[in-house]
């Protein structure tokens, strides 16, 4: 396995975990794709009444636990505004970690991944903690995500400062920390960057804007001196794999991102048709597997330096070319 602390050879990062094949963000998506050979495990941080972070890739868990199955907190349903957009459900910030303890997670994406719905009920929700002792535990590095950092320091739950105390007390504060932290906002990895040594990845979605107002668009993020700027606090970009092509043809971006010194890890490889470019699609069922090797290697002859899936032994596999 690549040690995640070498930057020269592509990551396969462990997107939630192995979650094309288990419930993401359990102990058990993890410990798989560790097995499959995954460089680095990916836990989206989301932080408790009390203040512990868990992994979560929302606040908002009725899709991804059975918090609705659970009488005692019927009352806890309730309507809040993330980032402009208005959610109804239940929200990790309104419990407890022992609270939380008590719910069991579930597959977000039933329809399209039924098999993973039988692990249904079976795994908890893991602390950040337990994620960073299951990755010392394997030899394996981390990928966290501070998911609505302004939300949550507006509510009084300061993100990023629980994610560095947490790093620290792991022994990882350096550039050679087998650690990438990652946002889609602009203005919390700017104060990372003051914070902690770890490499910082700014994440941009293929339309849109930062949620923190710190950039007009992510569009404008990823102009030539765009990408300058972003290098002046970054160690590299996570752009979403549509990023990498204009039709069929590459799209500058990797060459220009490389050219400001960044490196580029796309989002987010899966093998399913509904979500694989139309080349690499296999027939008409968008459940149906199409050639998820193939949309990878495609990206890995563009120079990118690794890449995020949800099927890690598929990453493998692709990444293997490369790196013999």
């Amino acid at each position: 396995m690549t040690d995640p602390s070498l930057p020269s050879a592509p990551l396969v990062i462990a997107h939630r975990g192995a979650s094309g094949e288990r419930p993401e963000h359990t102990i058990a998506s993890y410990t798989l794709a560790i097995r499959q050979g995954a460089d680095v495990i990916e836990p989206d941080l989301v932080p408790t009444k009390d203040d512990v972070l868990v992994a979560r890739h929302e606040n908002e868990i009725s899709e991804t636990t059975d918090v609705a199955q659970h009488p005692e907190f019927a009352a806890r349903r309730t309507t809040k505004t993330i980032d402009g957009q208005t959610l109804t459900g239940w929200f990790v910030e309104d419990f407890t970690i022992a609270e939380l303890k008590t719910l069991r997670a579930k597959e977000r994406l039933p329809q399209l991944r039924p098999a993973n719905a039988a692990y249904d009920g079976q795994e908890a929700i893991p602390t950040f903690a337990e994620v960073i002792a299951l990755a010392k535990a394997h030899g394996v590095g981390i990928y966290p995500e501070t998911k609505h950092p302004t939300y949550f320091r507006s509510i009084g739950h300061p993100t990023d400062e629980l994610v560095v105390t947490a790093l620290r007390e792991a022994g990882w504060d350096s550039a050679e920390a087998p650690v990438y932290l990652q946002s889609f906002e602009v203005d919390n990895l700017k104060r990372l960057a003051t914070m902690t040594k770890v490499r910082l990845i700014q994440l941009v979605a293929g339309e849109g804007a930062p949620a923190d107002g710190a950039a007009p668009s992510y569009a404008a993020m990823m102009t030539p001196a765009g990408l300058r700027a972003v290098a002046k606090y970054a160690y590299g970009i996570g752009p979403d794999k549509a990023m990498l092509w204009s039709g069929d043809a590459p799209s500058p971006l990797v060459k220009d991102a490389h050219a400001a010194g960044l490196r580029v890890h796309p989002w987010t490889y899966r093998a399913e048709n509904y979500f694989l470019r139309a080349p690499f699609r296999r027939g008409t069922d968008p459940r149906a597997h199409g050639d998820l090797a193939g949309e990878i290697r495609a990206a890995l002859d563009q120079g990118i330096d690794g890449f995020f899936t949800d099927f890690p032994a598929i990453g493998v596999a692709a990444r293997g070319r490369e790196t013999k």
